[in-house]
């Protein structure tokens, strides 16, 4: 058995292809944003990046690797951990969203709902399938007490 949650790829790069594309499909049907998007979303792109490497510092903390693709040795459930349970997971969102309001492309925003949902269905419901079975009692308590995402 192999002892990772088995993701179908690293999650920085299902955002990173998200933001790729909608930066290619941007150039060949514009949907130009607002020149005062640009501020709001250096914020956001800052705040999600913030929040990613403040999640990546709790499971560091613990001992275990933020690598998804790597055996996870401990569970993080402090920082932003009390009150989700895929901080890095919003990071990323926030930090797509926040690039495609910086760069005034509408596509990279609306491809950020294609990137939630391969997050969701390839990688964090395998972790949770993974966590629970190699944890048990111990991860169940944490899911039931601490939200998905929001």
């Amino acid at each position: 058995m192999r002892d990772n949650p088995g993701v179908i790829a690293p999650p920085p790069l299902i955002a990173l292809v998200s933001i790729g594309a909608g930066w290619l499909l941007g150039k060949a049907v514009p949907l130009a944003l607002p020149a005062w998007s640009i501020w709001p979303g250096g914020v956001l792109a800052l705040a999600g990046v913030a929040l990613a490497i403040w999640a990546e510092r709790c499971f560091k903390a613990v001992g275990t690797a933020a690598m998804p693709w790597k055996p996870t040795t401990a569970i993080a459930t402090a920082g932003p951990y009390r009150f989700t349970r895929n901080p890095m997971y919003l990071g990323l969102l926030a930090a797509q969203c926040g690039t495609g309001l910086v760069l005034r492309e509408g596509w990279i925003v609306l491809l950020a709902g294609l990137t939630f949902l391969a997050l969701h269905v390839g990688v964090v419901l395998r972790e949770e399938a993974y966590l629970s079975a190699k944890f048990g009692a111990e991860y169940d308590a944490y899911r039931a007490r601490t939200r998905r995402w929001l």
